[in-house]
């Protein structure tokens, strides 16, 4: 992946102010899967053919100059469909008698161009089976809901497959103190020959173990587990982790750890063994999640708010017929397994119409000013640190039991057949 680093870290930066607000509400229950990558370059496209006040708060939600938006847009974009596990995909469908201007729909990233019929059962299948190609089955419906004055859809799609270069052992077991307690679980455990994939991070909520879930040789993303205390903030946690995979924030790695406690839910010791070797035991639970985001439930924070103004026109780059934002969804899906790990979001962005195009009716100086337990993950993409997928883990999958023979004995079942490995001792 060649995008550049002021792209990459302006998405990361999205999904830093994201996580803030989506943790917030996950950490009351069900957990939450959400993605900037997908998001971003959508608002970019928007940027690209806005005007005004609805222009400004475009760029300062993404970051970099609107003028700069649509390159950097079709770059990453280009960019993720050249991961080695990633697909990434673009459409565009407007109504037929919708003039667009060449200049913005000529500089449109590749992908689907289609045509609203006005016919709202018949459009909504083909935007749903779009949604599905484009992911492998894992978003089934595109996350708009077509209005008969819908003029325009815009819509991204991210899918990511990735296997581990060392799958866990998966067996049932019950969760042993905090919130999980007596849980009974589908539990995740391995070893390794390394404590390299360990480290520790100091945030601002107090430090945060990350633990880095390679992917097989042949891909090209990894997944970061992300562990704070207790009474540690999911948003600060995520941030924490976010930081730390592109490199803005420090990390001591597990081989320059000190015996002892050093990071939540991590424990060193130097004991007797069999071998020179270090051992790095992880145990975890297997999670499967889905989300639907509203963007416009918090429009400022996806420079949407001043697009939302049905009484203007605030994309007259994309088309001479004034068009305001009606609906802004993404659908996305996450499943962390003993194999691997899929993630999926569909974003959509719908425009209706909107009054005559508001024009500057003042001159004023402006200035700038800046000033900036369950568990956390992030897919990252290995060589740049882009954050694809991020989440938080309230409700891990439940162990499925089956009865297996007269005796009755109860196993979870495995991929493999196997009878389920004993847990490791410590």
């Amino acid at each position: 992946m060649t995008q550049t680093n002021s792209t990459v870290h302006a998405v990361n930066r999205l999904t830093t102010r994201w996580a803030a607000r989506a943790a917030r509400a996950a950490s009351g229950g069900g957990g939450t899967v959400f993605t900037a990558a997908g998001v971003w370059p959508l608002l970019a496209l928007l940027a690209d053919g806005s005007a005004g006040p609805a222009r400004d708060e475009l760029a300062q939600a993404l970051g970099i100059p609107a003028d700069e938006a649509a390159a950097a847009a079709r770059e990453l974009l280009a960019a993720l469909d050249g991961v080695r596990g990633l697909s990434a995909a673009t459409g565009l469908w407007a109504a037929a008698d919708l003039p667009l201007e060449v200049g913005w729909s000529a500089g449109l990233p590749p992908g689907t161009r289609g045509t609203l019929t006005g016919d709202l059962e018949g459009d909504g299948r083909v935007l749903d089976a779009w949604a599905s190609d484009r992911t492998g089955g894992l978003v089934e419906r595109m996350p708009v809901t077509l209005q008969p004055d819908t003029r325009l859809v815009l819509a991204s799609a991210l899918a990511l497959t990735l296997k581990w270069a060392e799958p866990f052992q998966e067996f049932p077991g019950r969760g042993s103190d905090g919130p999980w307690a007596g849980r009974h679980l589908r539990k995740l455990v391995r070893t390794t020959s390394s404590l390299a994939p360990v480290r520790v991070a100091e945030g601002s909520a107090g430090p945060v173990t990350i633990l880095e879930v390679a992917g097989a040789r042949d891909m090209d993303m990894d997944v970061h587990l992300l562990l704070g205390g207790p009474a540690a903030p999911a948003a600060e946690v995520l941030a924490t982790g976010i930081a730390a995979a592109c490199g803005a924030l420090p990390s001591v790695g597990g081989d320059a750890l000190a015996d002892g406690s050093p990071g939540p839910g991590l424990g060193i010791a130097t004991v007797d063994a069999f071998g020179p070797q270090p051992r790095l035991c992880v145990s975890t639970v297997a999670f499967s999640l889905s989300a639907e985001h509203d963007l416009l439930e918090d429009a400022a924070l996806f420079g949407l708010l001043t697009a939302t103004d049905s009484g203007h026109g605030h994309f007259p780059g994309i088309s001479t017929s004034p068009l305001a934002i009606g609906s802004a969804r993404q659908s996305a899906t996450a499943r962390f397994h003993a194999a691997g790990f899929e993630a999926a979001a569909v974003t959509a962005v719908a425009a209706r119409p909107g009054g005559a195009a508001r024009q500057p009716s003042h001159r004023a100086r402006r200035a700038d000013v800046r000033f900036d337990r369950p568990f956390g993950f992030l897919a990252v993409h290995r060589a740049s640190g882009l954050v694809l997928a991020a989440g938080w883990v309230t409700d891990p999958e439940p162990a499925v039991e089956q009865r297996r023979g007269a005796a009755g004995l109860l196993a979870a079942p495995s991929r493999s057949g196997a009878r389920p490995p004993a847990p490791p001792s410590h």
